[in-house]
């Protein structure tokens, strides 16, 4: 490969770690080309982008953010696939599943939510990670209770009224 050609692939790389949010390396070795394919065919169906990478070109794109992810040079070895995606949670998410029925992927490392996450056994954590939209939908519940609280109590004092006034109506 020549130097122009890695080139293009370091900065097409750089921008997409730029682009997304979050990224998983893996380990899809000894996968056969139909899981590959069926594994890619996942990832596009949930939104994360499976990319194939040499660690050198991957080094070489990472070193380019001076220190944000000197982390996970170390886990750089191997045959290493990057999981782009936007939320969280999803390609941890798609990792477990896939592993129902198959040995691999096995998880490097993450970043995810500026943090990094070294080792297969740091997946379950992974999981548990709420996605920002999780978030802001919790905040908006926890905002919503003390409302939904009030109008209910409102509208049962006012059917206890209406009975009492029915009630006493009756009487005369």
């Amino acid at each position: 490969m020549r130097l122009e050609e890695k080139n293009v692939i370091i900065n097409g790389l750089k921008e997409q770690i730029s682009k997304y949010n979050h990224f998983y390396l893996a380990d899809i070795s000894e996968l056969n080309a139909m899981d590959t394919s069926a594994l890619r065919r996942m990832c596009f169906e949930r939104e994360v982008e499976l990319v194939v990478v040499k660690n050198t070109l991957l080094r070489k794109a990472l070193e380019k953010f001076e220190g944000v992810y000197d982390e996970l040079f170390p886990i750089l070895n191997n045959s290493t696939s990057v999981m782009f995606c936007n939320n969280s949670n999803t390609p941890a998410k798609l990792i477990k599943d896939f592993r129902r029925s198959k040995d691999k992927p096995i998880l490097k490392g993450a970043y995810v939510e500026e943090s990094v996450y070294l080792g297969d056994d740091k997946l379950d954590l992974l999981l548990k990670l709420k996605s920002k939209e999780e978030l802001i939908a919790d905040v908006i519940l926890l905002l919503r209770a003390p409302v939904t609280n009030l109008l209910s109590a409102l509208q049962s004092g006012g059917n206890k009224l209406a009975g009492v006034v029915k009630a006493l109506a009756e009487r005369e």
